[in-house]
């Protein structure tokens, strides 16, 4: 029997036994077709960016590891993503940080930047039917330092409020281009490396900052603030903590990114979701996964992910909730790091769409808890891997590991040679 006709068989079996549960197959597959994934450029170059004077690196943020084949120009990270979405069902964006404008060799530093820089992007994405998300970058730059938007130095504190203006009329001529909102995140890494004596006036500084930044109103973007536990050198405080922005985001009404690696691992990520709904107006999700800190390693089918994707189902908010990849694995194939990382996604979420909900819940309804017990342990093993394979295979992207020797081919051919 072909590997096609296994994967049809096992298919039509696994969707009789679902749907002995109500649960509707085709509909779980039609919510995860229209699931689009924000691809990170970052994991192509290890965050290094195309400017003329270089990123310095530092400021809370690096790629660990030195596999050979790092994108090196505009052209190679591009060559790297439509390698990647070959790999990939489903219809995806893209998201870019400032450093990766396309100069044209020339010096453009961050308050400088424009969305002519940005152009060629634009245009490289409507052709291969990509979206655009867009980042404002404030590490591994002269000025960067330990405080940048919260800086008391006004004069460096007024640079970056510059850069971050001109990152989100980047954002509005991109959206305005694609004519879907283009989404911009704002993380900036200021903190302090030890103790220090002025935590509210930092803050009052970065709320200063922002309510200037955001002081423009625009139609196509949406703004997201990203906080963070510590940054790399800023272990002993972080201005924009999580309580900082959320309490902004609700105040404001701007959307709150919840990375999974800027929290204590112990700490529930997938639990925020039906909070912050209430509160604010969408969320960004910045997924990684976390080993023993913010080690931005490449996501797998896990139990963290898997449950952030439920909750988001359960929540009935998948309009509401944008989905981005945050990892940069520098030790392993890149292009192989995008695609496992997005397939365990994309796994996750259909697992979530394939959860008999309407069940438990009337479970939990009469409570009868043992039975809601029962069948969420249950449900861990009913047969999702079958519809999985399926969805490739209508698709046209390789079922199970069969997406390996296509990417140790292009490393052969492409990035080895780099």
């Amino acid at each position: 029997m072909s590997k096609e006709n296994i994967v049809l068989k096992a298919f039509e079996i696994a969707k009789e036994r679902y749907a002995a549960l109500g649960v509707d197959v085709d509909a779980a597959l039609a919510s995860l077709q229209k699931l689009s994934i924000s691809l990170h450029c970052w994991q192509t170059d290890d965050v290094v960016g195309f400017e003329t004077a270089g990123n310095q690196g530092g400021s809370g943020i690096q790629a660990t590891g030195n596999y050979p084949g790092r994108a090196r120009n505009v052209g190679e990270v591009k060559a790297d993503i439509e390698e990647v979405i070959t790999h990939l069902g489903g219809t995806h964006r893209f998201n870019l940080h400032a450093i990766y404008g396309e100069f044209g060799g020339k010096a453009v530093d961050r308050d400088q930047i424009l969305p002519e820089h940005f152009t060629g992007w634009m245009q490289w994405a409507k052709e291969k039917g990509l979206k655009i998300d867009f980042n404002s970058s404030s590490f591994g730059h002269a000025k960067s330092g330990d405080l940048t938007l919260a800086n008391p130095d006004k004069g460096i504190r007024d640079f970056w409020i510059e850069h971050t203006k001109r990152s989100r009329a980047i954002s509005e001529a991109i959206g305005k281009f694609q004519n879907d909102p283009c989404i911009m995140n704002l993380w900036v890494h200021d903190g302090s490396k030890d103790l220090t004596v002025n935590r509210y006036k930092y803050r009052q500084i970065l709320e200063q900052s922002l309510d200037e930044i955001f002081a423009t109103e625009y139609k196509n973007m949406k703004d997201c603030i990203e906080s963070k536990l510590f940054g790399i050198a800023l272990e002993s405080y972080t201005v924009g903590s999580h309580d900082f922005y959320l309490g902004y985001g609700a105040k404001k009404q701007k959307i709150v990114t919840l990375d999974t690696g800027h929290f204590h691992l112990t700490e529930s990520v997938a639990d925020k979701i039906s909070s912050l709904l209430l509160f604010t107006p969408e969320i960004m999700l910045h997924v990684s996964r976390p080993v023993r800190w913010d080690s931005d390693h490449v996501v797998t089918l896990n139990e963290d992910t898997i449950e952030l994707a439920r909750e988001i189902v359960r929540a009935d908010a998948l309009d509401r909730v944008h989905v981005g990849l945050d990892f940069f694995d520098a030790s392993i194939n890149r292009i192989g790091a995008y695609v496992v990382g997005v397939r365990a996604t994309q796994k996750a979420f259909l697992q979530a769409f394939l959860e008999p909900l309407a069940t438990l819940r009337e479970y939990e309804g009469n409570g009868q808890y043992f039975e809601r017990l029962a069948l969420l342990e249950e449900a861990k093993s009913l047969p999702w891997a079958a519809v999985w394979d399926y969805f490739c295979l209508k698709n046209n992207v390789e079922v199970g590991e069969d997406f390996i020797p296509a990417i140790q081919k292009y490393e052969r051919d492409v990035t080895s040679k780099r």
